[in-house]
């Protein structure tokens, strides 16, 4: 029984905005979403990963064929998702396209803007709360620590997270590319978020008026605001910020687009119709859409600033050529690490075989050990169990080579032969019960 690693899901790359905005697994903290992966034919272990520009399953499986199929239906549905929106937007990918995939988004290889430094903190909080859910086990579990592994490699071997760049910074790269300078812009966040505050502090060094700061919980505003010299309003004030800004840049947690066309086109009355720059970097959208369809209204989504982050890469192109190599290295040594665990199971099973017959011998002996001392008791039950032990030694170190060999299949199928194993998955090789030689 062979275990894979695979990842369904999709990103920037393959949706555009208003399908990734419908696709979103970032509000499972109760769960739900993975513990009904969990319950899917062919899924083992589950990690659920959700960003403003991905959304993807992680699963260790039996069966990938099935798992597959499942998690598309079950994403498609509860997202009203048909099969051809689902065939023409996600992508699958299986055991080392998979591994690669999950190194490359954790060491920011993936990302809209390489190297941004966001991407491994939301993976390790991602694998932190399937931890606590008890969804994750010994694959997935090495995985996510191999990822974090590659992507300290890249980190440290490449220059490829130097001046590192996120999407608050292209946010406001772009402000400045459409308006010039901005010195003397009012410019208004819509959010005191982790991207909020990133937007807030590049663009202190660009503006010279305060920016204002917006947020739903007034007293979080104030504390950022604090920080960065800024000013803050709450959130009833939104509609007088909007009259008031030349530029605005949104970031919350919303469900549900929070400035609407009518109340922009309010904001525009008010402001004479002087024109305002918007540039929304939340997911789901903060801004309705047609908002750009506002005279006066120049409105910029997420999907907007590849351009921008494109222009930035310079240097760094090279610098990610090298960290590819320090991930398929990476690949490697995984993909053989998960080969390894198809001898587990023999090996398991050839141990309990001889400790059986060592137990059953000492047993059939009893009447003529029943004069020993518990020393001397103690004394054959050491020495048994040491022989039973290098007994077992050569086979298994065979066995365990042999997981990475091309013809690992016929070395386990002779062993079980020879040793009379029936080859099965014994009970303690659960989700959290592997046992295999470390690297």
């Amino acid at each position: 029984m062979s275990l894979h690693v695979m990842v369904v899901g999709l990103n920037h790359m393959t949706a555009p905005v208003e399908i990734r905005e419908q696709v979103t697994f970032a509000r499972d903290n109760d769960g739900s979403i993975t513990r009904s992966l969990l319950r899917l034919d062919g899924v083992e272990e589950v990690i659920v990963l959700s960003t403003c520009n991905r959304a993807e399953v992680i699963v260790m499986t039996v069966d990938l064929e099935t798992a597959a199929d499942r998690i598309l239906g079950v994403v498609g549905e509860a997202h009203g998702l048909d099969e051809a929106r689902r065939r023409e937007f996600f992508y699958v990918k299986p055991d080392a396209d998979a591994v690669r995939h999950v190194f490359r988004v954790t060491a920011s290889l993936d990302s809209m803007v390489l190297g941004e430094p966001q991407i491994l903190g939301q993976v390790k909080d991602s694998y932190r709360h399937s931890s606590l859910l008890n969804a994750t086990g010994p694959v997935l579990n090495r995985l996510m620590h191999r990822a974090f592994f590659t992507a300290k490699r890249v980190r440290n071997e490449t220059g490829v997270g130097k001046a590192a760049i996120s999407v608050a910074y292209v946010a406001v790269e772009l402000a400045r590319k459409i308006l010039g300078d901005l010195t003397d812009k009012r410019v208004l966040l819509v959010g005191a978020g982790e991207m909020a505050e990133l937007a807030a502090r590049h663009l202190m060094s660009q503006v010279s008026r305060p920016v204002t700061i917006l947020n739903r919980t007034y007293d979080t505003a104030c504390a950022l605001a604090v920080q960065l010299c800024g000013a803050a309003i709450p959130m009833e004030e939104l509609d007088v910020g909007l009259a008031e800004a030349d530029v605005v840049i949104t970031s919350t947690g919303s469900r549900e687009p929070i400035i609407q066309p009518d109340r922009m086109r309010v904001a525009m009355r008010r402001r004479r119709n002087r024109p305002v720059f918007v540039i929304d970097i939340a997911m789901p959208r903060d801004v309705d859409p047609q908002v750009n369809d506002i005279d006066g209204v120049y409105l910029y989504n997420i999907d907007d600033l590849q351009s921008v982050a494109q222009e930035n890469l310079g240097e760094r192109r090279q610098e990610a050529i090298r960290a590819e190599k320090i991930v398929n290295e990476e690949v490697a040594k995984f993909m053989a690490w998960t080969k390894s665990l198809d001898a587990a199971p023999t090996i398991v099973a050839l141990k309990d075989k001889l400790e059986e017959i060592r137990i059953r011998e000492l047993a059939r002996l009893n009447g003529k050990l029943s004069g020993l001392s518990p020393e001397e008791r103690e004394t054959v039950e050491a020495i048994t169990r040491s022989i039973i032990n290098k007994i077992a030694h050569d086979p298994i170190t065979f066995l365990r080579r042999s997981g990475i060999s091309p013809k690992r299949n016929v070395y386990l199928d002779v062993a079980q032969k020879i040793f009379r194993l029936n080859g099965g998955l014994p009970e303690e090789f659960s989700r959290h019960g592997i046992e295999t030689e470390e690297e």
